[in-house]
């Protein structure tokens, strides 16, 4: 017996859609890119012949055809346990979900601090950087090609580059405030990587809320770590060895702060009871630990989603579009982790 193979049908050009609809190939390119010049009439056309030949068009072809690339790069700095970070997952999911509304498409580029790299722009739309750490030459390097660019996470004052950034300072002073409020003074800081912007404001805002208050800021209770839960463990144990330990610790993000709450356990000690605990981020994870743990709620899918929407702003302006600097508020979350002395 034999089998014929079909042959699959050759797939449709712009020329099959301008010969089915009866208009040049010039009109089908302007149909199919919305450019706002052609007759009704010829559209419905067009858009007929698209459906009934089940015509792609080439996304290579429109990004000529408009001039215009849709490619958005989301650059993050690269360290260590970046795809289990709680911080960077959710920027990736809600930039790469905001991106699929504005059919753009995503380009994740991780880069290193250390080393200087410079962007390979060609074919790039756009770019979002995620914080400015020891990147600030790639964002010289993008306005200076005149690529749109925004920055999320960092307020950047002294370029002309839009940016998006939540309230650090305000969130770290209001957690502060909240443990004055219940009769702390001794109260500690386990610190992010002071290189960011983020973790320099909490520590900011710390100080401020202390001097507000009539608080001598402490040097001995401040330590500084590189966000990572490991140095968390080693803050932690240099506190609980103090000879006048604090009793309340305000931590720069919620997974140093659950390591924190760990630690404090493995020694035999209550949380509150021992040590009140406020962390920063609003980590889903704060939640299910036995005890819940209060904490700074920062807008990071809204951040995100500003960010992809000023990118899409830009990309879609006219050049010379003006930036806009944006700051977004956060929210103390109250939970279990703090009592009053």
């Amino acid at each position: 017996m034999t089998h014929t193979k079909k042959t699959p049908s050759a797939t449709k050009s712009i020329v099959d859609v301008a010969r089915l609809a009866g208009v040049s190939i010039t009109t089908v390119s302007r149909v199919i890119n919305k450019i706002g010049t052609v007759k009704e009439k010829n559209r419905s056309k067009v858009l007929r012949a698209v459906k009934e030949l089940k015509f792609q068009p080439s996304v290579f072809a429109q990004r000529l055809a408009t001039g215009r690339s849709n490619v958005v790069a989301l650059i993050i700095p690269r360290y260590e346990g970046v795809f289990y970070s709680f911080y960077a997952l959710e920027l990736i999911r809600a930039t790469g979900n905001l991106c699929e509304v504005f059919k753009l498409d995503l380009l994740l580029h991780l880069t290193d601090s250390h080393i200087q790299s410079f962007l390979n722009l060609k074919g790039v739309g756009g770019l979002l950087f995620s914080d400015i750490i020891g990147t600030r030459y790639q964002v010289e390097e993008a306005i200076n090609a005149g690529v749109p660019s925004v920055v999320i996470n960092n307020y950047v004052k002294d370029l002309p580059v839009s940016c998006v950034a939540v309230d650090n300072s305000g969130g770290a002073e209001s957690a502060v405030n909240y443990l004055i409020s219940l009769g702390h003074k001794k109260i500690a800081h386990i610190s992010g990587d002071v290189a960011t912007q983020a973790a320099a404001m909490r520590l900011e805002g710390y100080t401020e809320a202390l001097k507000k208050n009539n608080i001598s800021v402490r040097e001995d209770y401040i330590l500084k770590t590189d966000y990572s839960r490991g140095q968390a463990r080693s803050a932690a144990e240099t506190l609980f060895k103090m000879s006048e330990p604090p009793t309340a610790v305000f931590v720069a993000s919620d997974s140093m702060a659950l390591e924190v709450m760990a630690l404090a356990r493995e020694m035999g000690k209550n949380i509150p009871g021992d040590l009140s605990i406020v962390g920063f981020d609003d980590n889903p994870s704060g939640l299910y630990g036995p005890v819940a743990l209060t904490t700074v709620r920062q807008p990071l899918v809204k951040m995100a989603e500003e960010g992809v929407k000023e990118l899409n702003r830009l990309m879609t302006s006219k050049k010379g579009a003006q930036v806009k600097k944006i700051i977004l508020p956060t929210e103390l979350v109250v939970r279990e982790s703090c009592r009053a002395l």
